[in-house]
């Protein structure tokens, strides 16, 4: 029987690598336009929180050069390169609970991380303390309520029963406590947290070939938990898969709103 506790999409199943691609497909390109706007230069010291996959912190390698500093932590670090030449430091890290691996940071980032951290908010706060003053924050959740339909153009039987499947994972994310609507907090917590010069937008695919490998990967990776909860059964995930492998939809993500700051100098 599936385990009903923890982590909906740990990184030890096989299929994690699929959605570290996927997702690196969807949304680096926006997550490093963000980045690039914020100023980040040769020499910056940056720590990115919950990396899960090499792609941003060797991005991040890259543009901060020898005379900078990448820190990339994670739960689970199977997936990231720890490789001398990969250009970046690694630490296993648990931001929820465990201090900041070392402070005077000029960015700190997290991509799809807070949301599934049970102490999101000390997280955030943990996350803020590691600034130097002046240094940047930038945070990217997805938020699920905003947009929830994988299949936004419910146009047949097929479109119903991916959005139905993608209602029955909301339902098993909420009951391990994600917060289905945070993405659009982040604004208003970076400035609570006093953070300044705060802004943020939002960004979603809604049709392409990464979308239907994050689709695959992702129901591959929870169909068990779906059908254990009594949730959805095997022959609709089954049917579902058929219909993404026929290229039958057009399959969105939920919104990832990306929101930064800067702390005070």
């Amino acid at each position: 029987m599936a385990d009903d506790s923890g982590y909906l999409l740990d990184n030890q199943q096989t299929e994690a690598g699929t959605r570290f691609g996927a997702l690196a497909a969807l949304f680096d390109p926006s997550t490093f336009r963000h980045i690039d706007a914020l100023g980040i230069a040769g020499g910056w010291r940056c720590w990115e929180v919950g990396a899960g996959g090499p792609s941003v912190p060797s991005w991040l390698a890259a543009r901060v050069g020898t005379a900078g500093h990448v820190v990339a932590t994670d739960i689970d670090v199977s997936w990231m390169t720890a490789a001398a030449d990969a250009g970046y430091e690694v630490r296993r890290h648990d931001v929820g609970v465990e201090p900041p691996p070392g402070d005077g940071f000029d960015l700190v980032h997290a991509r799809l991380v807070l949301v599934h951290v049970p102490q999101r908010a000390a997280a955030l706060a943990t996350m803020i303390s590691a600034l130097r003053p002046g240094g940047w924050l930038l945070v990217e959740e997805a938020d699920p309520m905003m947009q929830p339909l994988v299949c936004p153009d419910e146009s047949g039987p097929a479109q119903r029963l991916a959005n139905k499947l993608k209602r029955d994972f909301r339902t098993l994310m909420a009951q391990r406590g994600v917060d289905l609507s945070y993405g659009r907090t982040l604004p208003r917590l970076l400035r609570g947290a006093g953070l300044v010069d705060v802004e943020a937008d939002a960004f979603f695919p809604i049709t392409g070939a990464a979308c239907t490998l994050l689709e695959q990967a992702t129901v591959a990776q929870i169909r068990d938990r779906l059908v254990a909860a009594g949730l959805a059964t095997n022959e609709e995930v089954d049917r579902h898969l058929g219909n993404v492998a026929a290229g039958l939809l057009d399959l969105a993500t939920s919104p990832m709103i990306s929101a930064w700051g800067r702390k005070p100098a």
